[in-house]
């Protein structure tokens, strides 16, 4: 720890008496001698690659699980959660894994695994990891271990990039054009878009403290994220789906194998599936049925999930094939196996969401708020004990105030909550009020002392923004969220409080600059999508009192749009025309692609002849000339350096 006018310490921290005693409670308290979770996490093991070491075209790692080999060592450091270390050591099982003869999953891949589903002649790939490089990587490792077949169709479960950015390491564009069918849920494309694309640049910088991409591998900084490791750093592109799966009890033959579908909308990800295969007795749960107690709302941000659909999809789906499933796999972590664990398990976790959930309405509706209910709420001890119940990933304590969001709000009723003074502005009047910094630090240091961090962190961030570049406050914050982070058993907690501090020790990451999105990701969507997407990057103020019209027709779509700045908002019809339009543009919207993912130019493409325009062109440079470019990182654990209007 630091105090004022010292130099702080820039490297990780001992963890104090106060973590290690708790660490010794947790070891107490849960069940470590059931070890029947590392024997499914190793069955059926068929080959790997070393390190599960990935690499791209420039030869670049875009994964490996080489950083992590200190996990080998069974006990856990006191800087790790003993339990946490437990759920890590398992997601360290990779390779190819044979849940039943003819379907195989490929895990440790990517944070998502890869289930390939043999059929009459070919391979049903189930979800394709998150990069294109590590899709490529576990298709080969398949047809390694089980022979050339061809890809007879791909399945999404859902929306989440972790389950579709591969796809096209799957299926290359011969597949495509032969009409390899691509199925999914209703509704992926607008929730696919509206999820990654829309809110994708804060929604990136936020997942760096969800998944902790720049801490450093190691017992003092990143271990795992609940769900895997981390997340994949390869090539991203988004294939639209060509089959859609509509309404719970629809069926598919594909390939000669009957899929029986359940829809699962607004529950981990708002549109969702499972499936379960008659051939194979096999139950497919995507990502609602998981080795760890889910995230409602994820730090990174998200539409809040519905805790009580949840649970009620889990109860349908033991209602359709409970008794019936003889080996259950989702699309993270290892399967289980058994009519009774399967059942079991499920009926643990559909009551382990029902329970957040109602508990949280019934303290809610005592009028406790989201940290009273926080404080208060228990587990009962049937769910505590039960490994796949912890909350390595979504935590209970974070997951009730996503249930309050969702019902009541980010409002707590309480007026003095109603317009607080912003961060630093409070923070001033804070560090007023506590007598000033050096007042501040004496009195934090001796609470830090105690072990009384989540308080420290209260009061020292106050002084951080009030003062961003106090060293001694910045050391002791930073100090004080690396103890929080080595006590949690929550990964993305951990990874939370580890990045903040890495952040106020060493500043932002330098980064690149944002790469372009991607060709085949911006022909996957809509146009509707694509104008929504620019809507949000205009600058309202420097659009004051300005009103452009534009026309568009798109000759491969047979599309027309009026494209409308008025009132600073940017909006659009579709199917129409202004005849009063400032100018208009006629193209292949395959060429607005290309100009929007950098290919090539507006005016080169015109000079080309692939864009003809009438009226006045400098009237869409103007237009332009209002979008905001986002930045890549921006601060969270102190002032923002640079105020945004």
């Amino acid at each position: 720890m630091t105090i004022a006018g010292e130099t702080p310490q820039q490297g990780p921290k001992a963890a104090s008496a106060s973590v290690v005693a708790q660490h010794q409670a947790t070891l107490r308290a849960l069940p470590f001698s059931d070890t029947r979770d590392f024997d499914d996490a190793a069955r059926g093991f068929l080959g790997t690659i070393e390190n599960a070491k990935i690499t791209n075209a420039q030869g670049r790692v875009v994964w490996s699980l080489e950083p992590y080999g200190f996990l080998s060592e069974q006990t856990a450091p006191p800087t790790v959660d003993p339990s946490l270390w437990r759920q890590s050591r398992l997601n360290m099982h990779h390779g190819l894994f044979e849940v039943v003869p003819g379907v195989y999953q490929v895990r440790g891949l990517d944070i998502a695994n890869m289930t390939l589903i043999e059929g009459d002649n070919g391979v049903i790939v189930v979800d394709t990891l998150t990069s294109i490089e590590g899709a490529r990587a576990a298709m080969e490792l398949y047809f390694k271990h089980r022979g050339k077949r061809p890809v007879a169709a791909v399945i999404f479960t859902h929306t989440h990039t972790d389950h579709w950015g591969g796809a096209r390491g799957v299926l290359g564009d011969a597949m495509q054009a032969a009409g390899v069918p691509i199925i999914a849920p209703n509704f992926f494309m607008e929730h696919a878009v509206s999820e990654n694309i829309i809110a994708g640049p804060a929604m990136l910088r936020r997942a760096q403290y969800q998944f902790g991409p720049f801490l450093a591998k190691g017992v003092h900084g990143h271990v795992d994220c609940g769900l895997g490791k981390t997340m994949a750093a390869g090539a991203v592109a988004l294939l639209r789906p060509t089959d859609l799966i509509i309404a719970t009890g629809d069926k598919r033959v594909i390939d000669g194998v009957e899929f029986e579908f359940q829809m699962a909308p607004n529950s981990e990800a708002p549109a969702e599936m499972h499936f379960f295969i008659p051939r194979y007795k096999l139950l497919n749960l995507a990502e609602n049925c998981t080795h760890n107690f889910h995230n409602l709302l994820p730090f990174r941000g998200a539409d809040v999930r519905d805790a009580l659909a949840w649970s009620k999809y889990l109860g349908e789906a033991l209602q359709m094939w409970g008794g019936k499933a003889e080996a259950m796999c989702g699309q993270h972590h290892w399967p289980v196996w058994g009519r009774e664990r399967i059942d079991t398990m499920i009926r643990q976790q559909r009551d382990l969401y029902k329970y957040a959930h109602d508990q949280t309405i019934r303290l809610m509706n005592h009028g406790l708020n989201a940290a009273e209910i926080a404080e208060t709420i228990r587990l009962p001890q049937s769910l505590e004990g039960a490994w796949h119940g912890r909350g390595y990933y979504g935590h209970i304590r974070h997951n009730v105030k996503a249930i309050y969001q969702k019902y009541l709000g980010w409002y707590d009723a309480n007026p003095v909550n109603l317009d607080p003074l912003p961060p630093v502005a409070s923070g001033k009047k804070y560090v007023e009020y506590m007598g000033g910094a050096d007042a501040i630090l004496k009195r934090a240091a001796a609470d830090f002392a105690k072990g009384e961090f989540r308080f420290v962190a209260q009061a020292v961030s106050h002084l951080v923004f009030a003062e961003p570049d106090n060293v001694a406050a910045r050391a002791l914050l930073a100090d004080t969220f690396e103890q929080l982070g080595y006590a949690t058993e929550s990964s993305t907690w951990r990874n939370a409080y580890l990045f903040g501090a890495q952040e106020l020790r060493q500043g932002m990451p330098k980064t690149p600059p944002r790469s372009s999105m991607p060709r085949e990701t911006l022909a996957a969507l809509r146009t509707e999508q694509m104008f929504d997407a620019l809507g949000v990057r205009l600058n309202g103020p420097k659009a004051e009192g300005k009103r452009i019209v534009l026309n568009w027709s798109f000759t491969d779509t047979a599309e027309t749009f009026v494209l409308n700045l008025e009132n600073s908002a940017l909006t659009y019809v579709n199917g129409a025309q202004a005849p009063d339009a400032h100018a208009g543009f006629t193209l292949a919207r395959a060429t607005l692609d290309e100009v929007i993912a950098k290919l090539t130019t507006f005016p080169d493409a015109v000079a080309a002849g692939k864009i003809k325009v009438v009226g006045d062109a400098a009237r869409l440079a103007e237009l332009m000339a209002l979008m905001d470019e986002f930045p890549r990182m921006f601060e969270i654990v102190e002032p923002k350096r640079t105020m945004v209007t």
